[in-house]
């Protein structure tokens, strides 16, 4: 086994021990994996979305949004409005859905800083540096799917000033947005 191997395998198990945390996250708030993916994209990017677009961010087919966008409209979490054509409607949070998004950051944040705890501000420097590396070699191999971003509080990452190093390889893979 090399170190390529073994630096993937433990890369893989603590893949899955944080996805584990993070769909903990949304099942603590109350909701589905799904349901606090939509709603954590729809707090913190997603203006006024349709079906297509909420289809695309969070990998799901059209029927699938569909249906969730009914659970979550049931639940009193989004309110759905005219879109651009008669055909097409967007979808918005309620103040109830925004304060879901905002206990599923809360909870997401307190599980991911938990992981991180004890780091020495080097060591946290360190790990951002990998952990962007990686992020860029898995925007650069990805080829369809959900967002990566999905679940992102955009603002820890410092997106706007050009800090999100999945922003920024994605930008060097299909180039800025216009």
């Amino acid at each position: 086994m090399t170190e390529a191997d073994r630096a993937a395998n433990v890369l893989g198990a603590l893949a899955l021990a944080v996805a584990d945390q993070l769909s903990a996250s949304a099942g603590r708030a109350g909701v589905s994996d799904s349901a606090g993916a939509a709603l954590s994209a729809l707090y913190h990017f997603l203006d006024r979305p349709t079906l297509e677009q909420l289809s695309r961010v969070l990998g799901l087919t059209h029927s699938a949004v569909v249906r969730l966008v009914d659970r979550l409209a049931s639940t009193g979490l989004i309110t759905r409005g005219p879109g651009d054509d008669r055909r097409s409607r967007t979808i918005s949070l309620t103040p109830q859905g925004r304060d879901v998004a905002r206990t599923i950051e809360a909870v997401r944040a307190d599980a991911l800083n938990a992981a991180i705890a004890g780091f020495s501000a080097e060591e946290l420097r360190q790990l951002h540096s990998l952990t962007g590396r990686v992020m860029a070699n898995i925007v650069q191999s990805k080829d369809g799917g959900a967002w990566i971003c999905r679940l992102c509080d955009l603002e820890a990452c410092d997106r706007a000033s050009g800090h999100c190093p999945t922003a920024n390889a994605a930008a060097a893979k299909y180039g800025r947005p216009q």
